[in-house]
């Protein structure tokens, strides 16, 4: 998710350098050009994905029902797609596609209202969200912690505040003892590094602190979570960096390396062409301003080279997309012609790349089940489903182009073996350098 932000590799390499000033870039390793194996397998897990905040509606108090107060440019969050009164409707939606993962939030700022209290409607709530996906026949994937926390922690200065590590905690440790039961895979934190961005932007937050706060959150939930539910899937999933992983996500990765099931990546960019419009420095010579989320470049076979990244960094452990999908502009199509179906199928072809060269990629999720709002804005969409949420008070979901595609994809295991991507590679500078230049992929 996400982590879909403006210039991201700028940004990203901006806070790292702030961060992680000695960080030495990791080798990464070339990719074959073997062709599509027809299939992932019965066993592969196909999902859908959504965030607590950015769908719920009805929000809280918290730090970014302030934000959004603070930022006169943002919409207004109004009740976002309303999951919290229509999650059985759009869990109904994804197992028609056959998914067989449903990822969730748990709002820490639902939850614990107040330091001293626990809001036992709202756990109610999250109850009856996991049993229907269970009931549904798909896996809950519950996350701990997407961007957001109660107003009362805001008061006591969010991640500025060391105590905010066993508030955190505190809020954490209840909410495994209530589903562990039901045997979920956890995400602990939603990318951290952007995360961290996020609240540097919007809370002057000290970002070195906060990285050693996250991390000590997430290693002990971590053990905690084995402790009660000791076959538990967990992870805290990375909003991949084109060109430059190493440098944003690697430390992190370096300080919670032990305490990773798997590797959770969400994968959406790859470079901007440098001799593009968007890149176009103005007449006056300052730098062109930032591009609609829905024109930043989209380079699927990127993901091949997001699962070759983390495959040599950890051998023994199987990888999952947790997040990838195509942003659009409100209900138009991309200026390049790219279609949200021709997307997933393209994604698809090198997901089957990948795992045919060895990969071990164990499950992919697609960013958004429906659209939601996309931390400042609803004019970005990126669901299966689009909800035009300042136009239609129904709030009625409308399937795009890709929904049947998902479907198919889905009862078949991927793209037949004979497909090939609609869009063909970019330049490999444009992919994720220097590894998709040291030997870049091709499709026979």
């Amino acid at each position: 998710m996400r982590a879909r932000l403006h210039r991201l590799a700028l940004a990203g390499l901006t806070v790292a350098a702030a961060l992680f000033p000695d960080a030495a870039a990791l080798a990464t390793p070339a990719a074959s050009a073997v062709g599509a194996d027809g299939g992932l397998g019965a066993d592969f897990l196909w999902g859908v994905a959504a965030s607590g905040s950015q769908s719920e509606g009805h929000a809280p108090d918290s730090n970014w029902t302030r934000y959004i107060a603070a930022n006169p440019g943002w919409d207004a969050y109004e009740n976002a797609v309303d999951f919290h009164t229509r999650y059985a409707q759009d869990i109904a939606l994804a197992a028609g596609l056959g998914a067989k993962v449903f990822r969730v939030g748990i709002e820490w700022a639902r939850v614990q209202p107040t330091p001293e209290t626990w809001d036992e409607n709202a756990f109610a709530f999250y109850e009856a969200v996991v049993d229907t996906i269970l009931d549904a026949g798909m896996h809950p994937m519950l996350t701990l912690d997407h961007w957001v926390y109660p107003g009362w922690v805001a008061d006591q200065g969010g991640w500025n505040n060391p105590g905010i590590v066993e508030q955190w905690l505190a809020s954490a440790r209840m909410v495994v003892d209530r589903f562990a039961d039901r045997k979920p895979v956890w995400v602990t934190i939603n990318e951290p590094v952007a995360y961290i961005m996020h609240e540097v932007r919007q809370n002057a937050t000290d970002a070195a602190a906060m990285l050693d706060r996250v991390t000590q959150a997430h290693n002990e939930i971590y053990d905690y979570i084995h402790r009660v539910q000791p076959d538990a899937m967990v992870t805290s999933n990375v909003g991949y960096v084109a060109g430059a992983e190493a440098e944003v996500n690697g430390p992190l990765i370096d300080r919670i390396r032990d305490r990773l099931d798997f590797i959770g990546i969400d994968y959406y960019f790859g470079l901007e062409d440098p001799g593009s419009d968007a890149m176009a420095a103005a007449s006056d010579g300052s730098a062109a301003p930032p591009i609609g989320m829905w024109n930043l470049p989209i380079r699927p076979e990127g993901i091949y080279f997001a699962l070759q990244h983390y495959a040599r960094q950890f051998p023994d452990k199987q990888l999952w997309i947790v997040e990838n999908g195509m942003p659009t502009e409100e209900g138009m199509p991309r200026a390049d012609g790219y279609t949200r179906s021709a997307h997933l199928r393209d994604t698809v072809y090198w997901l089957q790349r990948a795992r045919a060269d060895g990969i071990r990629i164990m499950g992919y999720n697609y960013w958004s089940i429906t659209d939601n709002y996309e931390w400042g804005s609803y004019t970005p969409r990126f669901g299966l489903y689009t909800v035009d949420v300042r136009t239609d008070p129904g709030l009625t979901r409308r399937p795009t182009d890709a929904v049947d595609t998902y479907r198919r994809i889905i009862a078949t295991g991927g793209v037949p073996a004979a497909y090939r991507p609609t869009r063909g590679p970019s330049d490999c500078a444009l992919v994720d350098p220097p590894a998709s230049c040291d030997q870049p992929v091709t499709v026979p």
